[in-house]
């Protein structure tokens, strides 16, 4: 049964990621990578594939990430006994110094008192269940095969459980740890219990040693530590691509169709992710997805697209699969996404600001400056030439597009930021000047509306969007200034519901939005510090983070009436958010008179 609520984990290893539900079921994976078919998709239909444990008597569970790592522990408590489960994708250093992270999930399943009896749930459904998965027991492991004219995959089953049983889902004695690796590839080593233990130690090792690294503030430690995790899972360790969530197709509104795929790498999610992981101590993060940006633009008059694939694909059809019933019924599911070929001028203020903060902390030791000055010059061509005209915005409105008062100030934050990338390498840039002059002056006198007293969406608006309240951060306007404290306070006037953000409630090309936008509400509480309004933003933050999943985890939307979680999930845009508006909770305590 399908749970009423995002109450999953995430485990990954940096090739993709799988999400384990409260109850040990296993809901969600692709293999090799991130963007591959599903083997499992039960969170979107039902028969779409799964892995379980099915405990012969009820069973109360209770669900935690083992202490400053990414392996997820499921203990079940019956009156027969209780066992735990250990839940991770295996990622370490290996003596070469390169890092092992197979597409494989291994799962250990340890008795802890009594004799409990468990059946495992097997039935995976290659391809996202397109055509029919048969399974066969091969001498030392189960092999799943789908094979049809379109179609041909396979997924192999290790374990120390007699396969029959595992076959004939039947009831066993739970009297010692019994371990499955999960593996795209045939095992040339077979798996042992021991191996699993090895790659659990390595593995356990490899993520403690990560947060080990990660900067700690004194408050929301637990918060921002959990958030920080979250994105290293949602980084992809081929090419330095970071993916917007793990999922596709979770929809913003129950029965509504506004579902889209996001296992892709958004230039602006990226580089808002990047900026998070670098004050945070992780530059190794931060420089692979410079490279990977670098890779992405051969030649020097290339546009940048909005989104990419993680391996940099520029094509990403979209498409749907009309045999799947979708999240609670919600159709369409999709695959691809059609925003690929959406202008966005914003991207480029976004990136060149990321940019900028680490050549700003790091500059002498970036080995690929001179290419990575290129790309500046190049953004600058781009951004000098568009700035004026209109586009689809940051929520990519697929109407009409307009002059957004967001990619207008984004448009001003690339030129700024260039001029001072320039200054940095010890270049004057006059002309560079002049047009970060044009766009302020043209923002200023188009995009405030005197009636609304505020900043609006776009030109000549009286809608408000909280994307502009971004205009602060990005240094476009100070927190003292009067039209943005009025824009502030307008902005809770028409948005704020029930503490929770819209991102915009004027109609799009789906109607009016009918959920909260997550990342908003921790955008609208930063604006609350920055103006002074402090406890009212830290009663307002509390609130948000209790409307977490029971492991800490966000998705994309929060539904205002009941507070369900709704949207991709985990979504990293939430994530980089929280870890953004804790730090200036730190940052103002630590200003504040004693």
């Amino acid at each position: 049964m399908q749970s009423d609520n995002l109450h999953y984990g995430i485990i990954g290893n940096g090739a993709s990621g799988a999400l384990v539900s409260k109850d040990a079921y296993i809901e969600w994976l692709c293999l090799p990578h991130f963007a591959s078919p599903s083997v499992f998709a039960k969170i979107l239909d039902k028969q779409a594939g799964h892995l379980g444990i099915i405990p012969e008597t009820p069973a109360v569970t209770h669900q935690t990430y083992l202490e400053n790592t990414n392996i997820l522990k499921t203990v079940f408590e019956s009156l027969e006994g209780s066992f735990e489960v250990l839940d991770f994708m295996p990622r370490y250093q290996k003596v070469n110094g390169s890092y092992y992270y197979p597409p494989e999930l291994i799962r250990i399943i340890k008795p802890l008192t009594g004799t409990p009896k468990i059946a495992i749930d097997y039935n995976p459904a290659l391809e996202y269940a397109k055509g029919k998965t048969e399974t066969h027991i091969k001498g030392s492991h189960l092999i799943s095969i789908l094979e049809d004219e379109t179609h041909y995959d396979t997924l192999f089953f290790y374990s120390n459980i007699a396969y029959e049983q595992v076959m004939g889902r039947d009831i066993f004695s739970l009297d010692e740890t019994v371990f499955i690796t999960l593996s795209y590839n045939e095992k040339l080593e077979l798996p042992t219990v021991e191996k699993a233990w090895y790659d659990f130690d390595l593995t356990k090792a490899y993520w403690m040693t990560w947060v080990q690294r990660t900067k700690t503030y004194p408050l929301y430690a637990r918060e921002i530590e959990r958030s920080a995790l979250v994105l290293k899972l949602l980084s992809y360790d081929k090419t330095g691509a970071i993916i917007a969530a793990l999922t596709t197709s979770i929809p913003e509104t129950i029965g509504e169709v506004r579902n889209w795929d996001y296992r892709f790498c958004w230039i602006r999610d990226s580089s808002m992710v990047i900026k998070v992981l670098s004050q945070l101590g992780h530059r190794k993060v931060v420089k692979r997805f410079i490279d990977y940006i670098i890779d992405l633009i051969p030649e020097k008059d290339e546009k940048l697209q909005i989104m990419y694939g993680i391996n940099g694909e520029r094509t990403l059809t979209e498409e749907t699969l009309d045999h799947l019933e979708g999240y609670h019924g919600s159709k369409p599911v999709r695959i691809g996404n059609d925003a690929y070929r959406q202008k966005q001028n914003d991207i480029y203020g976004i990136l060149i600001d990321a940019i900028y903060v680490e050549l700003k902390n790091y500059s002498l030791d970036y080995e690929r400056k001179e290419e990575l000055w290129e790309v500046v010059k190049n953004i600058v061509w781009i951004v000098s030439n568009n700035w004026e005209e209109p586009d689809k915005g940051i929520w990519e409105f697929r109407g009409e597009d307009k002059h957004f008062t967001f990619s207008k100030v984004l448009c001003w934050v690339a030129i700024d930021r260039a001029i001072k990338i320039a200054q940095l390498l010890g270049i004057e840039k006059p002309k560079w000047v002049e047009t970060r002059h044009l766009i302020k002056t043209q923002i200023e006198e188009r995009a405030w509306n005197e009636e609304v007293k505020a900043y609006t969406q776009y030109y000549g608006a009286t809608s408000l969007d909280a994307s502009v309240l971004l205009m602060e951060q990005y240094d476009f306007v100070s927190a003292k200034d009067p039209r943005f404290i009025a824009t502030v306070k307008a902005t809770e006037k028409e948005l704020l519901r029930d503490g929770l953000m819209y991102r915009y409630k004027n109609e799009d090309d789906f109607g009016q939005p009918s959920s909260s936008f997550t990342i908003c509400t921790f955008w609208f509480i930063r604006s609350l510090v920055k103006i002074g309004e402090v406890e009212k933003a830290k009663a307002l933050f509390d609130r948000l983070l209790s409307h977490a999943n029971h492991l800490g985890l966000f998705s994309e939307d929060i539904d205002f009436e009941s507070k369900r979680l709704l949207g991709n999930f985990p979504q990293a845009y939430s994530h980089l958010a929280l870890i953004d508006t804790a730090i200036q909770f730190n940052e103002t305590s630590s200003k504040a008179p004693h």
